[in-house]
């Protein structure tokens, strides 16, 4: 029995928390937040050697397909449910302008705005579509495609979030739908971490300073644990992998919080969140982080003194100013405490 992997698109580009209507008529290439999705693709062990990959004509289903194979094979038919008059609008302006249908379809979801493809024909393309992937192909296959695209096979919307992966069994031409909508969160080890940053368009120095800060924070795990403070090691040393993962963007600490939480790793996203700024000064994950940041300049350790001086430069404002020596107090009273816990020449 083949198995078809029905794997949604990752997220296009538009921000994070907005909700628009993005359908077969509207062609957007993935977000930033979309590419680290994409990217973690790969690291799902049933994605892995499969005989080939196929998706939809449209862009955002092209890049997500590009992390599983260098040439995947664009099939036409697996391509989003055109939505007519609401392709491309903001779901807000939607509700502005069609308040009376938008409320409508909340109750009945096959109502439709002018011009948008018949869910019928959307589920007859797509099956369709789908048996030609399996008539081009032998064994398992991925096939990334689109929500109500998926759905018209499945059944189901709710669960369809982006790179879920929905399970099909062929027997023959009859499609069994064996699991819908799973979300890929492979363990994050050093290879994933690696691929997320260079998805995010991190270069060789910014990807060695982060190994750089991850080794310093493994030793103060390390001496930490040996005075009886055991603190989340994994965690730590990942985030501290990927602290700067959104290094090139303003605000770059939220953002790359923002893209954690997005990929499904809250815990991992709050450490990220503090890395520059970090809550208190309290001994957590957080403050392991914050401080061997703040102790590898580029990716050769530093003193903290010599860190912030060198960082004083940059600080144009009197809000700036103070911002920057609150971080500088916070950064000595964890170091302070480090050493009277674990040595003086632990920093």
């Amino acid at each position: 029995m083949r198995k078809i992997y029905l794997i949604r698109h990752a997220m296009p580009d538009i921000p994070i928390g907005e909700r628009w209507c993005i359908g077969g008529q509207t062609d957007i290439p993935l977000g930033k937040a979309g590419r680290l999705q994409a990217a973690l693709l790969p690291f799902v062990p049933r994605l892995q050697g499969l005989d080939t990959v196929f998706c939809s004509t449209l862009i955002r289903a092209r890049e997500t397909a590009l992390p599983l194979c260098p040439d995947p094979v664009a099939v036409e038919g697996l391509e989003e449910q055109r939505m007519g008059v609401w392709d491309g609008l903001r779901f807000t302006e939607i509700m502005r302008r069609f308040p009376a249908l938008y409320a409508a379809r909340e109750e009945d979801s096959s109502l439709l705005p002018e011009g948008a493809e018949a869910d019928g024909a959307v589920r007859d393309r797509m099956q369709a579509a789908l048996l030609r992937c399996l008539r081009q192909s032998s064994g398992d296959i991925a096939v990334v495609s689109h929500k109500s695209a998926i759905a018209s096979i499945t059944g189901q919307r709710n669960k369809l979030g982006y790179t879920s992966v929905s399970v099909l069994e062929a027997d023959g031409e009859n499609l069994a739908v064996k699991e819908i909508g799973t979300l890929c969160k492979p363990d994050l080890d050093d290879a994933v971490c690696f691929a997320l940053l260079e998805a995010a368009g991190a270069d060789a120095d910014l990807i060695a300073h982060c190994k750089a800060a991850a080794a310093l924070a493994d030793e103060l795990c390390t001496a930490l644990r040996g005075r009886g403070i055991a603190l989340d090691a994994d965690l730590v040393h990942r985030a501290a992998l990927l602290h700067d993962l959104a290094r090139t963007e303003k605000e770059h600490a939220a953002v790359g919080a923002a893209w954690l939480r997005e990929l499904g790793y809250p815990e991992l996203a709050e450490i990220v969140r503090q890395h520059h700024d970090p809550d208190s000064s309290e001994i957590t994950e957080a403050a392991l982080v914050f401080l061997a940041d703040k102790a590898v300049q580029g990716s050769k350790r530093v003193s903290i003194s010599e860190r912030f001086d060198r960082s004083l430069l940059k600080c144009k404002t009197p809000e700036a100013l103070a911002a920057h020596e609150r971080r500088r107090q916070t950064a000595m009273r964890i170091r302070n405490e480090i050493r009277r816990l674990c040595g003086e020449t632990i920093l």
